[in-house]
């Protein structure tokens, strides 16, 4: 796999397909506590007719872990810094779940290379009270415990993030969960803690997007999908049936035919 040094970090990542000059460039952002291996049908699937490109986090994967506190600018520039590097300039933007925030800080951060954005399993809010205490008191935890809390964690969550009726999935995902560096996952949540409230920045949004949630997600159900459905100007909402909060593995045919249609129906700016 290709790494890349940026922003102080060894950067790993994956790199298919060509650049046809027709059909933008995919970028795909994963959730926490993954890496970009959770890409990996649509990366097989898209880098046949586009670039692709998925990297690990800072903190994930191959990726230099940072402990601390990362907030989402930090990930948004690692990506920008990234995309430079590999002379992307223009592209598509996906983001699951806490990917799904990082890809509104993109948003935020360099709209005008943005050319569409895929939402899924995610939402803008910004985090409550009791929600910024929980993931500080999960960071303490997952520094406390190390390996063993966060295999602890994979599997008090595998049936929340994976519905219990996709047992195929399941082991892919809880083998990412497990050999995430605690470090990197805590640093994450403090950072995810702080993040800003992205919903006024949805109404703001020029480019078309593509929401996508799994029917059965309780991290973040129809309801959050709908909402960010409704304050996006240019949108389309796709929800994926026999799914949880990961439908880009559970049900990929599903997922990806959404994609695609998305993405053949965007214009190419330059």
């Amino acid at each position: 796999m290709p790494s890349a040094e940026i922003n102080g970090l060894t950067v790993g990542y994956e790199d298919r397909g060509a650049d046809t000059g027709t059909e933008p460039a995919l970028v795909l952002i994963h959730g926490h506590p993954f890496d970009r291996t959770m890409w990996q049908p649509q990366i097989d699937r898209f880098s046949a007719t586009r670039r692709v490109v998925a990297p690990d986090l800072r903190g994930y994967g191959a990726t230099t872990v940072v402990p601390g506190v990362t907030p989402l600018s930090a990930f948004a520039e690692d990506l920008a810094a990234l995309l430079d590097h590999l002379g992307v300039r223009e592209f598509v933007l996906a983001g699951l779940s806490m990917g799904g925030q990082i890809a509104m800080e993109c948003y935020r951060l360099f709209p005008e290379r943005i050319l569409g954005l895929v939402l899924a399993d995610t939402f803008p809010a910004a985090e409550t009270e009791e929600g910024r205490a929980a993931r500080n008191a999960m960071a303490d935890r997952l520094l406390a415990e190390g390996a063993a809390g966060m295999r602890a964690y994979a599997d008090e969550v595998l049936d929340r993030m994976v519905a219990p009726y996709n047992t195929h999935a399941a082991p892919h995902v809880h083998r990412m969960m497990c050999a995430t560096d605690p470090a990197g996952a805590a640093a994450a949540l403090r950072g995810r803690a702080e993040r800003p409230d992205y919903r006024e920045l949805l109404t703001t949004v020029r480019v078309p997007a593509l929401v996508v949630v799994g029917r059965d997600d309780t991290f973040t159900p129809v309801a959050d999908a709908e909402a960010m459905h409704a304050a996006l100007p240019d949108s389309t909402l796709v929800v994926v049936e026999s799914a949880a909060h990961l439908p880009n593995l559970e049900r990929p045919e599903e997922f990806d035919a959404a994609l695609a249609t998305f993405l053949g129906s965007l214009v190419r700016t330059s």
